[in-house]
């Protein structure tokens, strides 16, 4: 089970922790946005500089390669992605280049991500970095330079958890002396257990556990942050329309809550009578809502209220994100 307290940070103070190793790609030069455009699921052309959105890039038959935040920058798109499959998201990137003007490198040895969540998350990294002003009314995915020290960093507000959240990208060299600011400024470094459940309340699901090669970013309720309906051609388009247009938006399984009150392990399956109707992907001991997880269930068992079973034990299945 989560630490209390950790979990209080995370809901009305400032927790530090990533839910999820996290690599950054940098994408360079005139034609990144245009590049970009053909390949993700959401309008990369549409981003100013200091914003940004989150995307996935689907294979042909509109099947999750990866998720990513995306960041646009004055001289660059930052790829924020899950570290397991940054190497393999670089060659794919590669593979994609003709003769645009675009320049795509790692840098996953000179840089590194610092994560604040919660309520006072932006009164601590304001008191940290220099050149940040009005975090707490910044929109998602708003992102700006600063300093910390005297060195350069850059901060997005990317929420993840149900409260504010916050990423400070920094160099490697930084990382521990920001994390001591910021546990001086107030935040606390929170078990990843925390994070974990306060993931699974948010209905957040993680590319690589909740969503995987073969997951529709429809079934995992993805769409609405993810996909520009009107941007128009990306790679795997034509199966989202389809389903949306042709199929009215219905999928064989979708991602749903689910609460009991015996332990939930992911992978367990999920039946109603004896009939299979899905699996858990995430589970956790949150303190306050107890035994609690992500799960995919078949289209007809996905209304909130729905009873099932869980390794034979009693489970609900519950809208997300999850009411406290």
């Amino acid at each position: 089970m989560a630490d209390p307290a950790d979990e209080s940070a995370v809901r009305s103070g400032a927790a530090i922790g990533s839910i999820s190793a996290r690599t950054q790609l940098a994408v360079a030069g005139t034609d990144r946005a245009t590049y970009l455009q053909g390949l993700l699921t959401n309008d990369i052309q549409a981003l100013a500089e200091g914003s940004g959105c989150y995307a996935a890039w689907l294979s042909p038959q509109g099947r999750m390669l990866t998720d990513m935040h995306v960041l646009q920058s004055a001289g660059m798109i930052l790829l924020d992605v899950p570290a397991e499959q940054a190497d393999s998201i670089l060659a794919r990137l590669d593979q994609f280049l003709f003769s645009e003007d675009v320049r795509i490198e790692s840098l996953a040895d000179a840089m590194t991500s610092v994560w604040l969540h919660g309520p006072r998350a932006a009164a601590v990294v304001a008191q940290a970095v220099r050149g940040v002003d009005g975090l707490g009314d910044w929109s998602d995915y708003r992102h700006t330079s600063g300093t910390f020290e005297g060195d350069p960093v850059s901060v997005a507000r990317i929420d993840q958890l149900g409260v504010p959240g916050y990423c400070v990208f920094l160099t490697r060299a930084t990382e521990p002396t920001f994390i001591a600011s910021a546990v001086s400024a107030g935040a606390r470094v929170v078990a990843p257990e925390a994070l974990h459940a306060a993931r699974i309340e948010a209905g957040y699901p993680l590319f690589g556990v909740d969503m995987t090669a073969d997951t529709i970013p429809l079934e995992a309720g993805i769409e609405e942050r993810a996909i520009s309906f009107t941007k128009g051609c990306f790679v795997g388009q034509e199966v989202v329309i389809r389903v949306l247009h042709r199929g009215g938006g219905r999928v064989a399984k979708r991602l749903v809550g689910l609460k009991a009150g015996n332990a939930l392990t992911a992978g367990a399956k999920v039946l109603s009578g004896n009939r299979e109707i899905g699996f858990v992907t995430s589970a956790a001991e949150s303190p306050t809502l107890g035994p609690i997880a992500l799960g995919y269930v078949h289209r007809d068992f996905t209304a909130a209220g729905t009873s099932v079973l869980v390794e034979g034990h009693a489970a609900t299945v519950v809208g997300l994100p999850m009411a406290r």
